[in-house]
């Protein structure tokens, strides 16, 4: 097995994420209006929404859809992942940038290319981004068999979408690729944002935490910038209430046994028998410490190659580890018939 640490990405989001700049709440609130509600002004005079609500995180992904990507209708059931729209973009560059890096540094771009989202969510986010940024297909899997229906929904409600993305149910738990790749059926990468936490108590812990933060350093810039005005008591109140998961998130979504790194290795131990119908397995990994487990676990398998592509958001970083089975020949026989 060769492992390469691929370079280091330019400092925050990726060069061509069109979410770089930040939010113009007058443009995203004309493309959807209900978002209107949920804007006012931060402790620094600018416009914003308390992302600490659920209801305004949810619209605002609506309208970054909407305005970005062409998106007329999207919604999720209560309760389940609503997640950040630029962080998820990122990860769909990346992996452009990982095909290119097998394709002559040209993109493949085009229905000929198809992915694989293992655990699409009832939110449908990364093959929105991915079949509308760059033309690929892909097919999405998922175990919860309401977010499969919400998932279909979007994708057969939006003009743009229709024949571009195909959901299936996995009626396994403990299977990942066996049941969802076919004979014979081949995807060019997969991609996975694995349930980061252990178990549910990890998971509502890590949510409060995260929103005790916000609500803490809303107070410190209204301090810090003398804003106490009605506006801002009111917003205050409503940020210190009893905290919630304003992202949302189901089971399958946020916790399973043995957490990242148990899911990994499961997933590693499964693209093994996958290995000549994939060209890139990818999965986030949020945990720097997981790295070592995992690259344990990939030369156990005999990987051929990988890779680790890190990513960042202002201070969060995360990253991405990809693997291959293919050798040099093997590779190159795919990018001519695939992709030239």
């Amino acid at each position: 097995m060769t492992q390469k640490k691929a370079a280091q990405p330019k400092q925050g989001l990726h060069p061509r994420n069109p979410h770089r700049a930040r939010y113009d709440f007058a443009t995203l609130t004309q493309a959807t209006p209900e978002l209107a509600q949920y804007v006012s002004e931060n402790a620094y005079g600018d416009l914003s929404v308390n992302f600490s609500d659920p209801l305004a995180v949810k619209t605002l992904n609506k309208a970054l859809l909407k305005h970005f990507y062409n998106v007329d209708y999207w919604d999720i059931p209560a309760g389940f992942l609503c997640p950040p729209i630029p962080g998820r973009a990122d990860y769909i560059h990346y992996i452009a940038d990982l095909l290119a890096q097998s394709n002559g540094g040209a993109i493949p771009e085009g229905k000929g290319v198809r992915g694989l989202d293992i655990g699409i969510g009832a939110n449908c986010v990364y093959p929105i981004i991915g079949h509308r940024v760059y033309g690929w297909q892909f097919v999405g899997s998922e175990i919860d068999a309401l977010a499969v229906k919400s998932a279909k929904f979007i994708a057969a409600n939006n003009a743009k979408l229709k024949g571009a993305i195909q959901i299936r149910l996995q009626n396994h738990a403990d299977n990942i690729f066996t049941d969802v790749i076919q004979d014979e059926e081949v995807f060019d990468f997969t991609m996975c944002n694995p349930p980061f936490h252990g178990s549910e108590e990890e998971a509502m812990a890590v949510s409060e935490r995260k929103v005790r933060n916000l609500t803490t350093n809303s107070n410190k810039k209204r301090q810090a910038h003398g804003r106490s005005n009605k506006l801002s008591a009111v917003n205050a109140k409503s940020e210190s209430t009893t905290p919630v998961l304003n992202f949302g998130g189901q089971k399958a979504e946020l916790w399973c046994t043995g957490g990242e790194v148990g899911f990994i290795k499961k997933m590693i131990n499964q693209s093994a028998t996958k290995a000549t119908q994939c060209f890139w397995f990818t999965t986030l990994v949020s945990k720097k410490e997981n790295l070592g487990v995992i690259y344990k676990q990939l030369e156990k398998v005999s990987a051929f190659q990988v890779k680790t592509i890190e990513m960042s958001q202002g201070q969060k970083i995360s990253r991405v580890v990809a693997w291959t089975f293919l050798n040099e020949e093997q590779q190159a026989e795919w990018q001519a018939e695939r992709w030239a």
